[in-house]
């Protein structure tokens, strides 16, 4: 997939595009349905499928102090929807002052002129353009004025006991809630945050057993705090774990951490990348009456954590 960061990028249209616009944060399998749509149209008219995202997310710009936690920073957003199979990703620089581009102008001398749209692919809540302006109605009256196809999907429906239409909103609700194995089935994949190793208050190992990776988070969306079973990605390969995300209350020193003890693991990986996929949430925090106590705990938590995994066969 070729990745295009800026509008100058674009030289010349796209033969036949076909375009789906969208934040996509999380690349959900509502998300997905829109960009198989986009493949399937591309191939039928011998066209290039083009996915128009955003960077920074638009609240970010348009409500600094009041944007939700993102669900997949822009790399994993980028690698993700390139899985998909699509040809093409713009990646368009959000400003306010592209945000105060008419509706008409955002069809008629983006989409249309400069990448060369045969057919756009949007979902029936699309709404686009200054204040929100756009909405389906204009687009179907612009795609007949000027030449475009319009393709309208449907809302793709929780399925498995999760109410509602999948969206981004509902997804961060479930990992704020600690319902990340809820979460799996709208994202079509583990809910994973990313992050580089590094140096943690050294008492994992040596004070209770248990050697942890320690891991900051920046942007992304943190689940509930407790005690996951998780995966972890490094250097190609995967292993379990078990993950604490909180305060320890135990030691008392009210330093919120996310901590990752890998099973069967032995490396010295400071400063280097892990992704952790989140599995399961297996209990609450709990303040322990000693160390020996918690370290019991740590014990039991990794024999469920395991269990649980060799069920799942997800390590």
């Amino acid at each position: 997939m070729k990745i295009i960061q800026t509008l100058e990028e674009i030289e010349k249209p796209f033969k036949n595009a076909v375009i789906t616009i969208g934040n996509f944060d999380g690349v959900h399998i509502g998300h997905q349905a829109l960009f198989h749509a986009t493949i399937e149209k591309a191939h039928e008219i011998g066209g290039i499928s083009v996915a128009m995202t955003f960077e920074p997310h638009p609240l970010r710009v348009l409500k600094p102090n009041g944007h939700p936690p993102l669900i997949t920073l822009y790399e994993q957003k980028c690698e993700l929807i390139g899985r998909t199979g699509m040809d093409v990703l713009i990646c368009i620089p959000f400003s306010r002052k592209f945000a105060s581009i008419s509706a008409r102008s955002f069809v008629a001398d983006l989409l249309v002129a400069r990448i060369g749209a045969k057919a756009i692919v949007v979902g029936k809540d699309y709404t686009f353009g200054r204040n929100r302006e756009g909405n389906l109605d204009l687009l179907r009256r612009l795609s007949s004025e000027m030449g475009f196809e319009l393709v309208v999907l449907d809302w793709i429906q929780s399925l498995n006991g999760t109410a509602g239409r999948i969206s981004s909103t509902r997804i961060r609700e479930l990992v704020q809630q600690g319902r990340v194995d809820q979460a799996r089935r709208l994202l079509g994949r583990w809910y994973q945050i990313r992050g580089t190793v590094a140096r943690g208050r050294n008492r994992g190992g040596k004070l209770l057993g248990f050697p942890t990776a320690n891991i900051n988070l920046y942007d992304e969306l943190c689940p509930k705090m407790g005690i996951y079973a998780v995966t972890v990605e490094h250097d190609g390969r995967t292993y379990g774990g078990v993950a604490n995300i909180g305060y320890s209350p135990t030691f008392g020193d009210h330093i919120f951490t996310v901590e990752v003890h890998i099973f069967d693991f032995d490396r010295e990986i400071y400063g280097q990348p892990i992704r952790v996929n989140f599995i399961k949430r297996l209990r609450d925090e709990k303040k322990f009456s000693s160390v020996r106590e918690l370290s019991r705990q740590i014990e039991k938590d990794v024999r469920h954590a395991r269990r649980l995994l060799d069920d799942l066969s997800v390590h």
